[in-house]
């Protein structure tokens, strides 16, 4: 009787614990499909995302998102972009995918940051498909939650 006690302790403890889990969000924009397609306004091919269900599910919900901040931003005071990866390994100098960078757009006024600062913040998740002046991850009324 007692192992069976302990049993279904241990087994209501793994699965609360697994419930708390959240998921990584890199990890989900990383299993977005990008597809070539020729755009006629530039005369080039594009490379534009097939976002999948689960992250499609997604938008317009809160999620939190830690990433490095690189400074690859227009002069502004609520507008960042974070990347998975520091500055030397990212999207627009190392060797990232689109999948591994997403603008931000705080809610108000922000701190600045330093290159390479590990940031977390709080926003909406908005996909990006078609906008060629914005990255495909956006999250809008952003909040800052940390850096390191």
């Amino acid at each position: 009787m007692k192992k069976l006690f302990v049993a279904i302790i241990l087994f209501a403890s793994l699965s609360t614990a697994v419930s708390q889990i959240k998921p990584n969000i890199w990890d989900m924009f990383a299993r977005t499909k990008f597809e070539s397609k020729f755009d006629e306004k530039i005369g080039e091919y594009l490379f534009y995302p097939n976002f999948p269900p689960d992250l499609k599910a997604m938008e317009g919900k809160e999620i939190t998102l830690i990433g490095y901040y690189v400074p690859f931003t227009p002069e502004g005071d609520t507008y960042v972009i974070l990347s998975k990866y520091p500055m030397s390994q990212c999207f627009f100098c190392g060797g990232g995918g689109p999948e591994s960078v997403a603008e931000v757009n705080f809610a108000k006024q922000y701190n600045k940051f330093d290159i390479d600062d590990l940031v977390t913040v709080k926003g909406k998740l908005r996909l990006n498909s078609s906008s060629l002046d914005h990255l495909n991850f956006i999250l809008d009324e952003a909040i800052f939650v940390s850096s390191e």
